[in-house]
């Protein structure tokens, strides 16, 4: 299922390309974030909690809301199979860098 999970911008990783890497529950992966940037500099979401769907920042929320969220996933079962699917692709994109770095 897909659906939208809550995470941090921690880092900002393409400005140009407006990409940044987001912290979902201690996975790490690289989203876009036009879709949240509402004229203020890429530069300055680093911090802000965002719902994240396929690869996009999609929303703003703040970090209440984003543990009450998580938390309701959790007991749904949800979260845990979204991290993992977060993991598998991080993994898959981690061994293809290495094989075309070979």
């Amino acid at each position: 299922m897909c659906l939208g999970i809550p995470g941090q911008i921690v880092e900002i990783s393409d400005v140009a390309r407006k990409l940044a890497l987001v912290d979902v529950s201690g996975v790490r992966r690289q989203v876009n974030v036009a879709p949240i940037l509402d004229g203020q500099a890429v530069e300055d979401l680093v911090g802000v909690w965002t719902l994240v769907h396929v690869g996009f920042a999609m929303s703003r929320i703040d970090e209440e809301e984003a543990e009450k969220t998580l938390e309701i996933l959790r007991q749904l079962g949800e979260a845990q199979e979204e991290i993992e699917a977060m993991k598998a692709t991080e993994a898959m994109l981690a061994g293809e860098k290495v094989e075309a770095a070979q």
